[in-house]
């Protein structure tokens, strides 16, 4: 059996209001009590600050993120309410025939369509199969660079960025699963993998630059090696969860299974060697731990505490491997609480971030309940109290 965490380890929450009484003899206000669902609590949380499915905003990869991290908490509770919160925003965009209402200029419009073949799979409504269709279809004719991979935008040519793979490659993969094609998606999920680490990996120290430009024309690309030049945390963790996914989903004999096999353990040596010793977490630039106005980032923490779980889970990477996973989740509930008014909250979450210079990363604002962090939390709190169990996806 895996072991069990004490979910009120390191967590903060407000104190609970207590009846007045004179200040000098008043006992501590007791705090009030972690929840014993962290997952649900944080859902319910958000419906709550956000009940309607406009409230949810745009067709978006934020929003999809935390819905799928939703979608994977419905799959455990069978809370129908779940389920119909996700659907109901999905349902604005998607027509009674299937038209997706949203543009599909960029991977990032993509993720949630992971979304379509969930609710697909719950309710046998054609209209998301047709949906899930066209993004699918759309891969047919979407930009690449010489080399295979999906430029991250249209209007950005010849650019991939680590963020990219889990715009698409996760989709891939549920598409193949449920709908059809499961060889073509099981391939082309592995060569995005294969060409994204091709030029964003360090071979020395197993973590990713941002982003890489084929071209060469944009200003932060290196003249030589065309890759930018920072490691920003999240787009690491984007890419350790889609090389997760694409791990859980080759079969065995799958010929690049080996080569993602090799990504995967140089980038989990990565993480555990950037590790921050005394939060568990990692920092906003990961390599950067020695700056003062480098701080730990939420979402990418769970991100990395996640695929580090599951590896060892899974074999792929030696058991000494499991500490620095379950000192990264501890390190993440340290930033889980509860509010004065009940409710929670996830804090140092990185606002979305295009791609730049050491200080841009470094000032991009620290957001609380941010759809980035809620989501990555809502993943990595499923792995970490109700794993799947090894070998399943």
């Amino acid at each position: 059996m895996r072991r069990a965490f004490t979910l009120l380890a390191g967590i903060t929450a407000s104190a609970l209001i207590t009846a007045a009484a004179p200040a000098a003899k008043a006992d501590p206000a007791p705090r009030a009590a972690a929840p014993a669902d962290w997952s649900t609590a944080v859902i319910d949380s958000t419906m709550k600050r956000k009940p309607s499915a406009s409230d949810l905003g745009g067709w978006g990869y934020q929003t999809g993120l935390f819905l799928w991290g939703t979608y994977l908490v419905y799959q455990r509770t069978h809370n129908a309410k779940y389920l119909n919160y996700a659907k109901a925003w999905v349902d604005r965009f998607v027509n009674s025939s299937g038209k997706l209402n949203h543009g599909l200029d960029n991977l990032d419009s993509m993720e949630a369509g992971n979304l379509l073949v969930a609710l697909y799979n719950e309710t046998h409504q054609a209209k998301y199969k047709t949906a899930a269709t066209q993004i699918r279809n759309r891969l047919k004719t979407y930009p690449r660079t010489s080399d295979g991979g999906f430029f991250h935008a249209t209007s950005k040519k010849g650019q991939l960025w680590g963020d990219g793979t889990f715009m698409v490659v996760p989709f891939l993969l549920h598409y193949g699963q449920s709908i059809g094609e499961a060889t073509y998606t099981q391939n082309e999920a592995a060569k995005q993998i294969k060409v994204y680490g091709s030029h964003l990996q360090d071979p020395t120290t197993g973590i990713l630059y941002h982003a890489y430009d084929e071209t060469g024309a944009s200003s932060w690309a290196d003249s030589k090696t065309h890759h930018s030049s920072q490691y920003w945390c999240r787009a690491i963790g984007w890419y350790g969860m889609a090389t997760t996914e694409t791990l859980k989903a080759l079969p065995a004999n799958h010929p690049d299974r080996a080569a993602l096999l090799q990504i995967d353990q140089k980038l989990i040596q990565g993480m555990a060697q950037y590790q921050d010793p005394k939060t568990g977490r990692w920092f906003q630039v990961v390599n950067r731990g020695d700056l003062s106005s480098n701080w730990t980032e939420t979402s990418c923490s769970a991100m990395y505490s996640y695929t580090i779980d599951v590896a060892v889970q899974q074999g792929w990477v030696d058991p000494s491997y499991q500490a620095v996973a379950d000192k990264g989740y501890q390190g993440v509930l340290k930033k889980v609480s509860l509010g004065s008014d009940g409710l929670t909250n996830i804090t140092d979450i990185c606002v979305g971030t295009n791609v730049g210079d050491l200080n841009y990363y470094l000032d991009r604002d620290r957001a609380t309940n941010d759809f980035h962090g809620l989501g990555a939390f809502l993943i990595a709190n499923e792995q970490f109290t109700h794993p799947t169990p090894a070998g399943g996806a």
